[in-house]
């Protein structure tokens, strides 16, 4: 008979990754053991090890958590009829509002993806792609001219975004005087602004 799932299985799983990832994201992906996230999870290494076998399991399960999630926020930012400059304005809260709190998964995702295997790369990047896509779509709308076949500018304006969002955690502190809602008005604005100079 096949054993049954605790209740609190979701609970633990997800206690277990972030803990990991506050490990991680300040021991490094090298120096960081599994004796250390246990410690740090109040947990023991027998029951880390049941949810996870490996340092690169616990750093795949990180990475794909977030991503997922993130992908997940912006799905349900997007609505088809709005204007795309408003769109757009959307997807950039809808990252920003999902990076709140998640600064440590945040550092793994950028810093431990060359640890893992070829197969993890290509199941994380799959999802990333997933991701850029939906920004790419709506920056297509606002100037066709980005995707234009001799000059192909269209990957390297949203990578520019991305850019923009990715790094916010060097700087931003929350309670500031600048929120992050106001950060995306700022990001949205150089991109909206920005695109109608680039031909």
């Amino acid at each position: 008979m096949a054993r049954t799932r605790a209740t609190d299985f979701e609970d633990k799983r997800r206690g277990i990754l972030e803990h990991a990832a506050a490990v991680f994201a300040e021991q490094g992906m090298e120096k960081a053991s599994m004796a250390q996230i246990a410690a740090h999870g109040q947990v023991s290494k027998a029951l880390l090890y049941h949810y996870y076998p490996s340092k690169d399991a616990l750093i795949f399960a990180i990475i794909t958590t977030h991503l997922e999630e993130l992908d997940a926020a912006i799905a349900a930012a997007e609505e088809p009829a709005l204007p795309p400059q408003a769109r757009l304005r959307r997807l950039v809260g809808a990252v920003l509002e999902n990076y709140r709190g998640a600064d440590n998964e945040h550092k793994v995702q950028l810093n431990a993806t060359s640890a893992l295997s070829d197969e993890e790369k290509a199941a994380i990047l799959a999802i990333e792609k997933r991701i850029v896509k939906r920004f790419a779509v709506v920056l297509r709308e606002i100037n066709p001219e980005l995707d234009n076949p001799e000059r192909p500018l269209l990957t390297p304006v949203t990578m520019s975004l991305f850019g923009m969002m990715n790094w916010v955690y060097m700087w931003f502190r929350e309670g500031g005087r600048i929120t992050r809602d106001d950060y995306a008005d700022v990001a949205t604005t150089l991109i909206l602004e920005g695109i109608k100079a680039v031909h």
